[in-house]
């Protein structure tokens, strides 16, 4: 059966959404999906807004463009109130509480709310609140097995952040433990 599954990663610069991206792209490759991944940054890079796309699929990638992706991974108030609209009904918004300060509007989605930066505080260090958030989506979606992401970590992992890998790894299993089974 073919099944495509789209992401949208968002969040200030420097909250690591584009490694976050990377990570889940890599991931798709080692458990042998097709994957695309395209960035968008710019001056985002000094403290606005950054977001990526990925797309998973057992079969070949057509386009690569998001119009309303299966899931939304939102790290912060502007790409919660950017992106809930477009979550694809049925799909998952995942959503760091720490850093928004409303309720999802929307009753046709799932909503994961953890408050993340705490939860990655907890792990060792707030700069992986978006592997919280990605281990949530993976265990919400089963669109790949955590032991992918663990790979993908430890294979993709830049040199200057080797030292965060124990620290990535049980931020990703924090966040999975959230969800019981998958959904989409």
């Amino acid at each position: 059966m073919h099944t495509t599954t789209e992401f949208v990663i968002a969040g200030f610069g420097g909250q690591g959404v584009l490694l976050t991206g990377q990570v889940l792209a890599y991931a798709a490759l080692e458990a042998g999906k097709h994957v695309t991944w395209i960035p968008s940054y710019g001056p985002e890079m000094r403290g606005g807004t950054a977001n990526c796309t990925v797309v998973i699929s057992t079969e070949p990638i057509g386009a690569p463009l998001v119009r309303n992706p299966a899931v939304v991974i939102a790290l912060n108030q502007p790409s919660f109130d950017k992106y809930e609209p477009i979550v694809r009904v049925g799909g998952v918004l995942a959503v760091n509480a720490s850093l928004t300060t409303r309720a999802p509007v929307r009753t046709d989605i799932r909503v994961l709310a953890p408050h993340a930066t705490e939860m990655a505080e907890r792990a060792g260090s707030p700069k992986v609140a978006g592997i919280v958030l990605l281990g949530a989506a993976v265990a919400a979606t089963g669109v790949l097995e955590l032991g992918d992401i663990e790979l993908a970590l430890d294979k993709h992992l830049p040199a200057k952040h080797r030292d965060l890998l124990p620290v990535n790894i049980a931020a990703l299993w924090a966040g999975a433990v959230l969800v019981a089974e998958p959904e989409i």
